[in-house]
């Protein structure tokens, strides 16, 4: 596994690796409240997505994620923003999370073709065993995401972290494992083709 920055190009979407450059336009996609609600941080204001970028970045320089923005190919915006996250190399898994989309382009074809480009290079460029996924116990939407896609659901880490809100929060995980991902790649590359996810 060779842990460096990527651009991962789809025929909609492509994940380019965060910049400190793309602070104005990750501000701009990000400025809305019910993005942040279920999260342990706010990025809703210049403020906010500054720290949200520089602690990204920081990450990344220790070899410990991968950030990326993502495009919308059409438009040639940044709508939101995904990583690689916790990446263990010893035992081939990575993590990913902490996927935002702006509203206007959320529940379409978005989600979908960037877990597809990210999948893809997990299992079959940097050969993960293992690639996890979580979300907030409150978060139906990115469950049922998760569910519909093929992974796992593993169990809930009660008391997991605290949000930014002040609540703690229960986290749900889920996994995939190579053995799945043939399966699971067949399923969103048929979510990838429809105008909207089902």
């Amino acid at each position: 596994m060779e842990i460096k920055p990527v651009a991962l190009d789809g025929l909609r979407v492509r994940l380019q690796p965060m910049l400190h450059d793309h602070l104005v336009d990750l501000t701009r996609a990000g400025a809305f409240e019910e993005l942040w609600r279920l999260t342990n941080v706010r990025a809703d204001s210049p403020e906010g997505m500054a720290d949200y970028v520089a602690a990204a970045l920081a990450d990344c320089e220790r070899g410990m994620s991968v950030p990326f923005v993502t495009v919308d190919k059409a438009s040639g915006q940044i709508i939101g923003s995904t990583r690689f996250g916790n990446i263990d190399v010893a035992n081939k898994r990575a993590e990913i999370g902490w996927t935002w989309i702006t509203p206007a382009f959320q529940r379409t074809y978005v989600n979908s073709e960037a877990k597809l480009l990210m999948l893809t290079h997990a299992f079959e460029e940097w050969g993960c065993a293992r690639v996890e996924l979580k979300t907030d116990v409150l978060n139906s939407q990115s469950r049922n995401a998760m569910l519909r896609m093929g992974a796992r659901e593993e169990g809930i880490l009660r008391k997991h972290m605290l949000t930014y809100s002040g609540r703690w929060r229960d986290s749900v995980y889920y996994s995939i494992l190579d053995t799945e991902w043939p399966g699971v790649k067949e399923r969103l590359k048929g979510f990838v083709g429809k105008p909207a996810e089902a």
